[in-house]
């Protein structure tokens, strides 16, 4: 009965979770959605892009270790607090200016409070969720989190059609100052504070490094991250380019995101029951298989529906790749090892906006979907060398 009690609690906490992952994440899927071709407006060149997307991911590298000790040692729904508040500061500001050099300053402000968003507010789903249910609430979690990268772009594409980019960005920060206020309103608490800070982020860092599994995990979950760069960075570009049209953008980066809203929970729990190895495996293949077939074929609308197709796999990999780091690491170590975990997402951008960038330089677009998928193709076999954790034997 105890029992009972405690995972109807949790659940209840995940819930409310899941409607600021919502809230915010519409927020920032809004943003996101023009933000290539609001820089490439700017730069007018899309190398240039991805070359200053790569320099922003770079600076997000050291930020993930480098406030590794103030999560340590800070309440951590404060800190999210403070960081939903500094985007709210941030768009407002970005509706205001077209400077290049006020935009590439806001760019690194926001660049280090998405690490400090990003870390406090997967610490503090993990610090309410229990031991067996890891995968199941951050599936649920996740879906709440692809429902709002579904919204977003939508309503990016229609309003950046119909009125200015500025109108974007103030509506992306309405929609984040109700996140910060029903965050509030749910007195959401993680009071934990670890007991030993780690000032050496040197050591820190060598010392995550150490363990053969957290490094597995950590090119792992970069995969990810280098898919989206190619969806969410390059595609959008891409798409304007041969169709000039904003709103086809906001429709593929909504319909890329329908496999993940039916199908990441189901894998979050079927995950808990058999295991990580063989989804990661999977996962990683379809998405493989799907920029390989889009290398071959020219048409435009043809090329967007394999993509979206091939968005399948990464409903088997967002949410269990994270799944499966909380699950190989003690309670004791989230708030030590979690911020240099979370790099992979900068050091995966970077690798991706530069690379592909160079790609670019030299050749058509069509062989950014080849070098992807030779890319995923690796991951797939880096999976198998994975320790396979199962869940569900841990009752």
């Amino acid at each position: 009965m105890h029992e009972y009690k405690k995972r109807g609690i949790v659940f209840h906490k995940v819930n409310k979770l899941g409607v600021i992952s919502l809230l915010s994440n519409i927020s920032i899927a809004i943003v996101t959605t023009v933000w290539a071709i609001y820089l490439e407006s700017i730069l007018k060149n899309i190398s240039y892009v991805g070359f200053l997307t790569g320099f922003f991911t770079f600076i997000g590298i050291f930020a993930s270790i480098f406030f590794v000790p103030i999560i340590e040692k800070n309440n951590k729904a404060k800190i999210f607090s403070i960081s939903i508040l500094i985007f709210v500061l941030s768009y407002l500001l970005f509706s205001v200016t077209s400077s290049v050099w006020i935009v590439i300053v806001l760019g690194l402000l926001i660049t280090i409070n998405s690490v400090i968003r990003v870390t406090s507010f997967g610490i503090i789903l993990r610090d309410n969720s229990n031991d067996v249910s890891v995968s199941k609430n951050l599936g649920l979690v996740y879906t709440f989190f692809n429902i709002a990268w579904f919204i977003g772009p939508l309503i990016a594409g229609f309003v950046a059609e119909k009125y200015e980019l500025n109108s974007v960005f103030l509506l992306a920060a309405g929609i984040m100052f109700l996140a910060l206020i029903l965050f509030n309103l749910f007195k959401i608490k993680d009071n934990r504070i670890s007991k030993k800070i780690d000032l050496n982020l040197f050591k820190l860092v060598r010392d995550f490094l150490k363990d053969k599994n957290r490094l597995t995990i950590y090119f792992l979950g970069g995969g990810i991250t280098f898919w989206n760069t190619l969806i969410y960075v390059y595609m959008p570009i891409h798409i304007v380019n041969l169709s000039n049209s904003d709103l086809l953008v906001g429709y593929f980066l909504s319909a890329s995101i329908i496999p993940l809203i039916f199908l990441e929970y189901f894998f979050g729990r079927l995950t808990g029951k058999v295991g990580f190895k063989k989804i990661f495996f999977i996962g990683y293949l379809i998405l493989s298989i799907a920029t390989i077939i889009a290398f071959f074929i020219s048409n435009l609308y043809v090329v967007l529906a394999v993509i979206i197709i091939g968005s399948v796999g990464i409903s088997m990999l967002e949410s269990t790749t994270e799944s499966y780091f909380f699950d190989i690491v003690k309670r004791d170590e989230r708030d030590k090892f979690y911020g240099p975990y979370n790099t992979t997402i900068e050091v995966n951008s970077l690798i991706a906006s530069v690379s592909i960038a160079g790609i670019l330089l030299i050749l058509p677009f069509k062989f950014v979907f080849l070098f992807v998928g030779i890319v995923m193709f690796i991951l797939a076999l880096v999976s198998l060398r994975i320790k396979n954790v199962v869940e569900a034997k841990r009752h």
